[in-house]
């Protein structure tokens, strides 16, 4: 099953996707209203939203493309962002670090697939876009082993975990650094677990058509399994939190990786199976 959120006028809708269409979940006697309360109601959340829309005329779909969506995770409990997760090409022995690094970004930071994203270039011009598997949480999580964590994930979406660079930031604030207004573009859906395709997956970014960074979820140092049972050791994970599992290296062939996000550049993020998600920079 695939989610999206469907922005209508001053509406924020939950929607199914379909194809090329979308059905809006605001019809009589539709279960849910938000992404939140599918993850909430338990395993039968996505069984329910089916049930519904199996009785839903064909006039009740709209065409994807005519939409405007919002972010696929649009009220996220908490986000955490994890750190040198990828294997890195000729890197030397040593350089993994021994668990997962934990970043973290606000919840006021999400924004959605073809958002403009703009902030005050005095606090910092140095902002990198970074494509991340997201992993959305369903049933809460506590001390889970990695062989139990899988079974706590609701689904999975494409992220953009944009980023300052500048030292002030990146360097000391990271929280201050990752979660400007819109540096946590996420979606376009939401694809459930149980179609989520055999990893791994290639995934990628590209700035003006250009790739900056094209890997293989095949080069995750902690997996996903293990980044969700190592958060659980410490934190309790709450349906509707969002992981992002990290970024691989940038590519050196142009624009490079000292290439900065500049005011006109289109981003796409793309994952195998879940689509790209694109943002506008102002």
């Amino acid at each position: 099953m695939r989610l999206a959120t469907l922005v209508d006028g001053a509406q924020a809708i939950l929607a199914l996707v379909r194809d090329d269409r979308l059905l809006p979940l605001d019809g009589p006697g539709a279960p849910f209203r938000s992404l939140r309360e599918v993850v909430a109601s338990g395993a039968d959340g996505p069984g329910r939203v089916q049930a519904w829309a199996d009785w839903q005329p064909d006039r009740a779909y709209r065409p994807l493309d005519d939409a405007m969506l919002g972010p696929a995770v649009p009220q996220p409990g908490a986000i955490f962002t994890i750190g040198l997760n990828y294997v890195v090409p000729g890197e030397p022995a040593g350089a993994a670090p021994p668990r997962p690094l934990v970043y973290a970004k606000l919840p006021s930071s999400v924004s959605g697939h073809g958002a403009t994203v703009a902030w005050d270039r005095t606090l910092t011009a140095n902002v990198d876009a970074e494509v991340e598997l997201g992993v959305v949480i369903g049933a809460p999580a506590r001390a889970v082993s990695p062989g139990e964590a899988l079974r706590h994930v609701f689904g999975y979406t494409c992220v953009n975990d944009m980023s300052s660079r500048d030292p002030w930031l990146d360097g000391d604030q990271w929280l201050l650094g990752k979660s400007m207004a819109g540096f946590c573009p996420v979606g376009p859906v939401v694809v459930t677990g149980d179609e989520m395709p055999p990893g791994p997956l290639r995934l990628g970014c590209t700035v003006n058509g250009a790739a900056i960074q094209d890997g293989s979820t095949a080069d995750l140092r902690f997996s996903i399994a293990e980044v969700i049972a190592f958060l659980s050791r410490h934190v309790t994970l709450r349906p509707g939190d969002l992981i992002a599992t990290g970024t691989p290296a940038r590519l050196e062939a142009p624009p490079g990786p000292d290439r900065h996000l500049e005011p006109g550049d289109r981003v796409t993020v793309w994952i195998e199976g879940l689509g790209e998600l694109t943002t506008v920079i102002a």
